[in-house]
């Protein structure tokens, strides 16, 4: 009881001197305020984005391997050179991983047309992109119809004249919103629509199907040259759910290596890239960036504790006289400075409830312009307000320890 009831008059104390000395108190608090408004703006910023770019990763596949020409992630100096002169993977590559692969659960083989136009009837659709794909691919990457359906073994085998479009592209062809059963020409020939990609939005990293047209491979073989570098082809492996990315990476080196006969100790022709590398990557700029928001706010905040300090020398100098009053009166010393501790914690929280105030404000406009999901956890607010109650500790252990020492006869009788 006698811990609340000093919590409560300390609190009393604090909202006394807010409510007496306005201005003061509040351009004092402003550091703090800015302070714990930066780190904890950064924090949900940085989470904000990891959130986002994760969530186009994911797509990728946590057990996928992507076997191209070139890497993700350059290295420093980038040859590139030396990746100019790599063959593009080859449909003979796909076969002999399909062949020999024990730790593969998919595998296809996929290339990208970009910026084609694609008419129906009268309306047109410009920027489109296909993709030609072999039967796995629906169990290489992570997608949803809305309609429709996926290619049947047959249809891949076959190279039928069959597609699945992007919501976007269903949306402006088929006004009445019924895209099923209708035929499309693509590359000079008639194709029949027999499903609809889920409207998705793009992600930070591009990744959309909402302008896609799928394609069966065996259909573009009968078209273009699939395996030309214009296309971008790659192989994409996904592996067995009880498996390691790595255990999957391992041999499908080992097969590569085997099949383009490279020699021990030789460095390898293709690149093997997996979502890891991204978030590797990504898990780095996400560090730094918190780093240096840290190193803004705490300098904010740091001022703003200096300004904490000055309000608390004044309090106590202006409540010298009722501190020897309550010390004649048998008030110990902890009591005193536990007063004017809280006192400090107090004022640095309001600071920070005020920064977390501004932060729901941004919060909330993000939201309404953007249509971005800001992420703002539990974890960013207790960082924020944990630092604000550090923080007003040491602002006001100095003050508190310099009324817990003060004289009682001498402090009665100062005017």
């Amino acid at each position: 009881m006698i811990i609340l009831k000093l919590i409560r008059e300390s609190f009393l104390f604090a909202y006394d001197a807010l409510r007496q000395n306005k201005l003061r108190t509040m351009l004092s608090l402003l550091g703090v305020t800015i302070g714990i408004f930066t780190i904890i703006a950064v924090s949900s910023a940085v989470d904000t984005l990891r959130n986002n770019l994760q969530k186009s990763v994911n797509k990728l596949g946590s057990n996928s391997i992507y076997i191209q020409k070139w890497p993700w992630v350059g290295e420093e100096n980038f040859p590139w050179w030396k990746y100019m002169q790599r063959p593009v993977p080859k449909l003979r590559d796909f076969d002999q991983i399909s062949r020999r692969s024990q730790t593969a659960k998919a595998i296809s083989y996929e290339i990208s047309i970009d910026n084609r136009t694609v008419k129906y009837g009268s309306n047109t659709v410009d920027g489109a992109q296909i993709d030609a794909v072999s039967h796995d691919h629906d169990k290489t990457w992570n997608f949803d119809l809305q309609d429709g359906r996926y290619f049947t073994e047959i249809e891949s085998r076959t190279g039928a004249p069959v597609t699945v479009i992007g919501a976007d592209i269903a949306s402006n062809l088929f006004h009445d919103g019924n895209a099923l059963g209708k035929q499309i020409k693509i590359m000079g020939r008639k194709i029949t629509i027999i499903g609809v990609f889920t409207k998705e939005g793009k992600d930070m990293l591009g990744i959309t199907s909402d302008n896609e047209i799928l394609l069966p491979l065996n259909f573009a073989k009968n078209v273009i040259d699939i395996e030309s570098d214009k296309y971008g082809p790659q192989i994409v492996v996904r592996g067995k759910d009880n498996l390691t990315d790595v255990e999957v990476e391992s041999e499908v080196r080992g097969i590569m290596r085997s099949v383009h006969s490279i020699r021990p100790g030789a460095e390898d022709d293709f690149s093997l890239n997996k979502s890891t590398i991204l978030t590797n990557q990504l898990d780095k700029v996400f560090g730094v960036l918190n780093k240096v928001g840290f190193v803004i706010g705490i300098f904010s905040v740091l001022v703003g504790g200096f300004g904490i300090a000055n309000i608390m020398f004044v309090s106590v100098k202006e409540r010298t006289n009722i501190i020897g009053i309550q010390k004649s009166l048998g008030a110990k010393n902890y009591f005193i400075m536990l007063q004017f501790l809280i006192e400090a914690v107090a004022l640095c929280i309001l600071g920070g409830l005020i920064g977390l105030f501004f932060v729901y404000l941004i919060t909330f406009a993000v939201k309404a312009i953007f249509d971005v999901q800001v992420v703002l956890d539990a974890g960013n607010i207790i960082y924020g307000i944990g630092i604000s109650v550090v923080i007003g500790m040491f602002s006001g252990i100095l003050p508190a320890w310099f009324a817990a020492k003060l004289d009682p006869v001498e402090a009665i009788r100062t005017n």
